[in-house]
């Protein structure tokens, strides 16, 4: 099993190796690598394809501390790139690894091709959400994860994947990776409902950005990608009307048909022809 020690942690990440430029894959709360299957495969002809586990989450070592927070998130994204000697990378985050995205492309733009962030914010989280998310956290923490897996679907999927009735395989093997989580996975939530705000620092971003959103997003809904696409200059927006906060499970072919042309429009000569 690839782990990486970085930061004081073991980072766990898959690698399809490969001459062309860098695609790193960051995943959202509560998941793992598996989140962006569909867009390695549909890019590992063209592109060597690195996907990770934050700390605390999917095969990665669990921390001691209660609270996993951002700056920690980052600090091991920054060391995990420089560790793999892969820089500059095209960094490819979903709502968590969109927070991991934004901090790099601030703070280490050197480490950075481009940047795609999918359902994701550059605020903190909503008052209204934390006393609710606070209590599905308590749940998970001492019962587990199977009493709030219902809930927590609703917020991590749009209405049109839950309701669809030809990928109810597809919802049920989600369904039993939600539930799969280590009951530690509350200290990485914790980190996610303290997270501060970045907003302020995206105008110095000048790293190519492509900002995809659901529409269909209830945990950053469309209007947080929006503010997102406001504050950085010469960012791309790109909204799903079927998505929801999961857009590369639940629209890859969509996902995959924006990100595809502008990884290629930023990359290195050598990937550009690659393939």
């Amino acid at each position: 099993m690839p782990m990486r020690s970085v930061n004081g942690t073991r980072l766990y990440y898959e690698d399809t190796g490969g001459a062309g430029d860098v695609v790193l894959f960051s995943h959202g709360l509560l998941w793992s690598t598996r989140l962006f299957d569909p867009q390695v495969e549909a890019l590992r002809g063209r592109f060597r394809c690195i996907a990770y586990d934050h700390r605390g989450q999917g095969q990665s070592d669990v921390p001691p501390e209660s609270v996993i927070d951002m700056e920690t998130v980052y600090a091991d994204a920054v060391a995990l790139i420089e560790s793999l000697g892969v820089a500059p990378v095209h960094f490819v985050g979903l709502s968590m690894g969109g927070f991991v995205g934004m901090r790099l492309a601030v703070r280490r733009p050197d480490l950075l091709r481009s940047l795609v962030l999918l359902e994701t914010s550059a605020d903190p989280e909503p008052p209204a959400n934390v006393p609710r998310y606070t209590a599905l956290n308590l749940v998970a923490r001492y019962v587990g994860l199977t009493p709030v897996t219902a809930p927590v679907m609703r917020i991590m999927f749009g209405t049109s994947f839950l309701t669809d009735p030809g990928r109810a395989e597809e919802r049920a093997l989600w369904r039993a990776r939600l539930k799969g989580n280590r009951r530690d996975i509350y200290r990485a939530v914790n980190g996610v409902m303290k997270r501060k705000s970045v907003a302020d620092e995206l105008p110095r971003i000048r790293t190519p950005t492509l900002v995809i959103v659901g529409e269909e997003d209830r945990a950053t809904v469309p209007a947080k990608s929006e503010r997102i696409h406001s504050l950085i200059p010469g960012s791309q927006l790109v909204r799903l009307s079927r998505g929801g906060h999961s857009s590369s499970v639940e629209e890859p072919a969509l996902v995959n048909a924006e990100l595809a042309p502008f990884l290629t429009r930023h990359a290195s000569n050598q990937a550009a022809h690659a393939g």
